[in-house]
């Protein structure tokens, strides 16, 4: 089977979703899949050359267009510059030999899903629904966009139409699942939860005294606090920078890696409060990952209230396989509470509680032991349920059912064009 994956990012772009495909694409054409990927040109990483219009990684077909690159660093200039891509898209796939036999889309740009109906209304061709974040939900939900606006009401109309002629919706949380079928009850058959992962080969527990890049920074002789990923409009810093303050004078070290819209906002926190606990340092590239993950004790993950159900931070479970302990900052209903407390690999933080997260790192430094066995529970709950081959494995089987169910649909049409048996 053929597949073609629809996403505008793709390495040597930093951006999750990105690197993420990268992995899944290759560990799928191993499994004797023909993977095709079109993209765009590096947006996040705008410091990057251009990558090749096309080309062959690891038995992986990669297409990238120009149009990402047009104004990355603006909110509408990446607005522009995704419908741009979705066009691009459009035209680029056009010819039946280069669409293959399944499309499996994503929702980066977020409206990315009504170029696969629109190609599966001009050849027929099945798709498969990827959502990594929900919109308009998002958007309503953070203020950006009111419920009443034409825009939400016609983006609503258009994730209908795209999801029901849909093969399958692939969601990456029970919650989000719930938020879907709560909308379209009648959709619920066609939604499967299949969680994101990290690379274990890769990304590996390592003692911060073997690490060189916690040597560099100087952390090895302090209890770090590591916050590493998007520090966008959707995650919680706001408790983090709380905490910070808070543990001013403790030996407690935080380390920002990233960007995002929040990144000023923690940068002008810092500076305003003249903290010196706090280190901030740019997005890392993927081979420096396995030694940025481990240089801490405890890694942070974060998620508003508001978009819980609607997005999911990926860099969760880059976390569980560094094997440091973990604290989420989530609200009660969050999917990660019900992963932490079954790992039993670090704590649940409500939002706002930056006293609550000061007291828990506290806590940790004071119990080097601790802090080492929830670091080992969690990796181990890692190698259980979230490595590369096992939601590889998921992937192709919600892939094989699609192409199982195209092929019945084949046989029935030709049943149907000879009615006779004899005839067979």
């Amino acid at each position: 089977m053929k597949l073609t994956i629809l996403n505008q990012f793709y390495p040597p772009d930093y951006a999750a979703t990105g690197q993420l495909l990268e992995e899944l694409s290759i560990e799928l054409s191993k499994k004797e899949l023909d993977v095709q990927i079109f993209a765009g040109q590096p947006g996040y990483a705008f410091d990057q050359e251009l990558a090749p219009s096309q080309e062959v990684s690891q038995g992986v077909l990669i297409r990238r267009t120009r149009t990402s690159r047009l104004w990355p660093q603006r909110l509408r200039g990446r607005a522009i510059a995704g419908i741009l891509y979705c066009l691009r898209a459009i035209v680029k796939l056009r010819l039946r030999s280069r669409l293959g036999d399944l499309i499996l889309v994503t929702t980066e740009p977020p409206y990315l899903m009504v170029v696969a109906y629109i190609l599966h209304l001009l050849y027929k061709k099945p798709y498969i629904c990827l959502i990594y974040d929900l919109y308009p939900d998002v958007a309503v939900k953070l203020g950006v966009a009111k419920e009443k606006d034409a825009i939400v009401k016609l983006w609503r109309w258009l994730n209908r139409l795209t999801w029901q002629k849909a093969e399958a919706i692939i969601v990456l949380s029970e919650s989000m699942a719930k938020v879907i079928a709560d909308q379209q009850p009648a959709l619920a058959g066609k939604i499967e939860v299949v969680h994101n992962w990290a690379d274990g080969v890769l990304i590996q527990p390592r003692a911060k005294a073997d690490n060189w890049f916690a040597q560099r920074h100087g952390l090895e002789q302090t209890f770090t606090v590591l916050y590493s990923g998007n520090m966008g409009r959707c995650h919680d810093l706001e408790t983090v920078m709380e905490a910070a303050l808070l543990l001013q004078q403790e030996a407690v070290q935080f380390v920002f890696i990233g960007a995002g819209a929040k990144a000023p906002v923690c940068q002008e926190f810092v500076q305003r409060h003249q903290l010196t606990n706090c280190l901030f340092l740019p997005f890392q590239p993927k081979p420096v990952l396995p030694f940025s993950l481990t240089a801490c004790d405890l890694s942070l993950v974060s998620i508003l209230p508001q978009v819980e159900g609607l997005v999911v931070p990926s860099k969760f479970y880059g976390c569980l396989a560094a094997g440091t302990a973990i604290a989420a900052i989530c609200p009660p209903h969050s999917y990660l509470r019900e992963i932490i407390a079954e790992a039993q690999c670090g704590a649940s933080i409500d939002n706002g509680d930056g006293a609550g997260l000061a007291e828990f790192i506290l806590q940790l430094k004071d119990n080097p032991q601790r802090t080492t066995a929830m670091g080992r529970r969690g990796r181990q709950y890692f190698e259980e349920n979230f490595t590369l081959d096992t939601i590889a494995d998921q992937y192709l089987s919600v892939i094989t059912k699609v192409g199982d169910k195209k092929v019945t649909k084949l046989q029935a049409n030709k049943f149907r064009n000879y009615p006779d048996s004899s005839v067979l």
